[in-house]
């Protein structure tokens, strides 16, 4: 908490509430940047009010700052996140509000950017704006969870997305699947990869459904980044998913013609092995880091999917259950070691029960990252 009160009234509750409603708007829109609402008060009166809307363009406080025409002068803001403090694409917030003569600044929560990490509060602070931060910090965290992921872990958050019978089934034993859930699920599907900086699958799934990995059934700016783990290359250069946008490929195999012929159809070829000839997944979802990826949503078979989470690198687990039984020989949502005691049995957090259509949303969280703060 910084500021010369911890007290929040109910005035600014409902003020940043408000600016959290606004930055949700860009909730398929801002990645890599954070989603950032912010909200300019004077007389108990909102003056201008801004949110960020892609990455390059003006953060929220500059959009709320023009929106003020200049009359800003001694009034509060109310910003989800710290305001900056560095030029990056942009250049500092922090400044701006100092510019524009505010006299107090409210912040959701601080910047888990190393770059601000605090010294945007510390600028305003020192030409003497009182600044309070930790209102409403909950909501904030959670509409930036893969921006503070990658910034606080090095990795992003990470989804996978199970379509199952229930009894927990996700293909035939022949292996057929399509389609388990309903269209109303499938549409929801594609909400989830909308929401995502990227789509994460196995060769498997591209060699058994040819998928595109593309959204398609709800209006979006963007494609996701399409990545497949292919341990020995063996993705054909016809695969659906090659043709358009951008595909990362992580094999653990140095071939150098196969990498070639895949690069020629547009894909990155990156070698990074691991143990028994895999790839490493857990430098994988670092090397994601690297590129700005938030976001991931995993579509993969029960293997790769049971690896992911071995692994202990998939956060959140949204499983959509159809109102069918596929019996005991069908195939199992996650390939995972056998338990003989049930305390070694894995823990979640149940965090949303839905119905979708005719079908069940389960949402659940392995882990939380209160616990790198």
């Amino acid at each position: 908490m910084l500021g010369d009160s911890p007290i929040f009234s109910s005035t600014d509750y409902a003020f940043m509430a408000q600016a959290l409603k606004l930055a949700e708007k860009g909730l398929y829109t801002t990645s890599p940047n954070p989603r950032v609402g912010c909200v300019i008060v004077k007389n108990n009166r909102v003056i201008g009010s801004g949110w960020h809307e892609r990455a390059g363009q003006p953060h929220a406080e500059i959009n709320a700052l023009y929106a003020t025409d200049g009359t800003a002068e001694n009034a509060t803001v109310y910003v989800t996140l710290e305001p900056c403090s560095h030029y990056g694409r942009t250049p500092p917030c922090a400044q701006a509000l100092i510019n524009a003569g505010v006299a107090k600044v409210v912040i959701a929560m601080l910047d888990p950017n190393p770059l601000v990490a605090g010294s945007g509060a510390a600028m305003l602070r020192q030409t003497g704006i009182m600044v309070q931060s930790g209102l409403l910090e909950e909501q904030a965290r959670a509409l930036n969870i893969g921006f503070v992921s990658r910034m606080v872990r090095h990795r992003p958050w990470v989804r996978l997305k199970i379509a199952a019978s229930l009894d927990g089934k996700i293909a035939l034993e022949n292996g057929e699947s399509q389609w388990i859930t309903s269209k109303a699920a499938r549409l929801d599907g594609h909400r989830l990869r909308a929401l995502s900086c990227a789509i994460l699958t196995g060769v498997g799934t591209v060699k058994k459904d040819d998928p595109q990995l593309t959204v398609r059934h709800v209006e979006t700016s963007r494609q996701p980044l399409r990545v497949v783990i292919d341990s020995r290359l063996e993705i054909s250069t016809n695969a659906k998913l090659l043709h358009g946008g951008k595909v990362l490929i992580f094999s653990a195999v140095q071939d150098e013609n196969r990498k070639k012929s895949l690069e020629e159809k547009g894909a990155k070829v990156i070698i990074m092995p691991g143990v028994g000839g895999k790839v490493n997944l857990i430098q994988l979802m670092a090397k994601l880091a690297d590129f700005e990826i938030n976001e991931v949503l995993v579509e993969a078979g029960s293997t790769l999917a049971g690896a992911l989470v071995q692994e202990g690198l998939v956060d959140e687990l949204i499983i959509y259950l159809a109102p069918c039984l596929l019996g005991d020989k069908a195939q199992g949502m996650l390939n995972l070691p056998i338990l003989t005691k049930l305390s070694d049995k894995r823990k979640l957090e149940l965090t949303d029960f839905r119905m979708i259509g005719q079908d069940i949303r389960v949402t659940a969280k392995f882990s939380s990252l209160e616990q790198y703060d």
